[in-house]
């Protein structure tokens, strides 16, 4: 259960670290706002599909956990990281569901300036759960 738990967390945060700090600049570098914001679109797609697989096996794996040792047995850090992983997901929702589905819409319809919001909108989001993220890693470390 942990390896599987800590394979999905590194899978997402890995790809999020990789999208904001690699993909991002080297693409706004080297591409003009179509090939961009279709190669930037293409790949959240499927690293999207990823993200999802990678929450499903994060609750499942997680809540097994907890379970196994009991809520009142836990520690405090695998309460923290429980909230902050919902607050995640709930995030992540929002980022799909919202600016990820207009920067696919930006994209056909060949708005770049509406996809060019969309990604930096994406971004911000990303950036937040990537913070999020440490924090749970970090509750879990310090707390646990």
């Amino acid at each position: 259960m942990k390896f599987l738990h800590l394979f999905a967390a590194m899978a997402w945060l890995g790809g999020v670290t990789f999208m904001l700090f690699a993909l991002r600049p080297v693409a706004a570098e080297q591409l003009a706002p179509p090939q961009r914001l279709a190669l930037i679109a293409q790949v959240l797609r499927r690293f999207f599909a990823l993200v999802w697989i990678a929450i499903a096996v994060l609750l499942l794996t997680g809540l097994a956990m907890l379970l196994g040792v009991g809520m009142k047995h836990a520690p405090m850090g695998w309460h923290l990281m429980l909230g902050i992983g919902l607050l995640m997901f709930a995030l992540f929702g929002h980022l799909y569901f919202g600016p990820f589905r207009r920067l696919k819409l930006a994209v056909s319809a060949s708005d770049w300036p509406e996809g060019g919001r969309r990604v930096a909108q994406i971004a911000a989001l990303a950036m937040a759960n990537l913070v999020l993220g440490a924090l749970a890693i970090a509750a879990v470390f310090f707390l646990a």
